[in-house]
């Protein structure tokens, strides 16, 4: 599992030149449940509120290699939550360092991927609403007056994450990066983002549908790319191949 490498790289260097923070994780803010709803009337502000100019992006990608994930830890770039004090761009990165051989092969590979990314969905901090558009592309957080006043923070908002992320077997450790500075660039992030769910659509692409013409698919480009997927891709094909050489001699043989 390294099909994310180089954009886990691309991460790396963009905020290579950017101040970041660590932050000790915090988990003594109460959980919201399913009932937590942050009206527009009762917010602070919105981190990636939908308006001109303003990024709202949210990725997880995984990886085996410790080089790029040794141990869990949490990270601002820009402002934290108390110190915001109106709507801006927003970022929340997540690296995931996971348990290859627990992640299987096939379509199971990719249900694991999107067992990963769908921890999010399950991290409610009691007024930090998150909002995803999966059609749109875009991940944003609305933040309530009354959490501000209370001192919320990101580091409670990630060790909740950190919490939902290792509830998955095949998570051994976390990186999760919160992104709210004005001068970061978002416009490179954005395509970097987008070429991570390029690839987590070839995985899925690639085990829906085993007599695609390489050549015509629309995924071609991010193929070639990145290392691993074409072989991926073959390696399936050989299997299926494979498979049906079997099925068809043991059909042969009840005849």
């Amino acid at each position: 599992m390294r099909l994310y490498d180089d954009v886990i790289r691309t991460w790396q260097g963009l905020m290579g030149s950017c101040h970041v923070s660590e932050l000790e994780k915090k988990e003594d803010w109460q959980d919201g449940g399913k009932s937590n709803m942050v009206l527009r009337s009762d917010a602070a502000y919105e981190l990636g509120a939908a308006a001109e100019k303003i990024y709202a992006i949210g990725s997880t990608v995984m990886t085996e290699d410790e080089d790029l994930v040794s141990s869990d830890g949490i990270y601002v770039v820009g402002k934290d939550l108390s110190d915001i004090d109106r709507d801006c761009s927003y970022a929340r990165l997540a690296v995931v360092l996971v348990d290859g051989e627990k992640m299987g092969e096939g379509d199971r590979l990719y249900n694991s991927i999107r067992d990963i990314s769908y921890a999010r969905y399950h991290v409610e901090p009691e007024g930090f609403m998150m909002r995803v558009s999966s059609s749109a592309g875009r991940e944003s957080a609305r933040v309530s007056k009354s959490a501000v006043k209370g001192g919320i923070s990101f580091a409670h908002v990630g060790g909740m994450m950190l919490r939902a992320f290792h509830e998955k077997k095949h998570v051994r450790a976390v990186k999760l990066f919160f992104i709210t500075d004005p001068d970061f660039d978002y416009e490179a992030l954005k395509k970097s983002v987008k070429k991570a769910e390029d690839i987590t659509a070839a995985i899925d692409h690639i085990f829906k549908d085993l007599k695609m013409d390489c050549n015509a698919c629309n995924l071609k480009q991010v193929c070639d790319e990145v290392e691993g997927l074409r072989e991926l891709h073959f390696g399936q094909s050989q299997s299926d191949s494979n498979f049906l050489t079997a099925e068809s001699k043991a059909v042969t043989s009840d005849i």
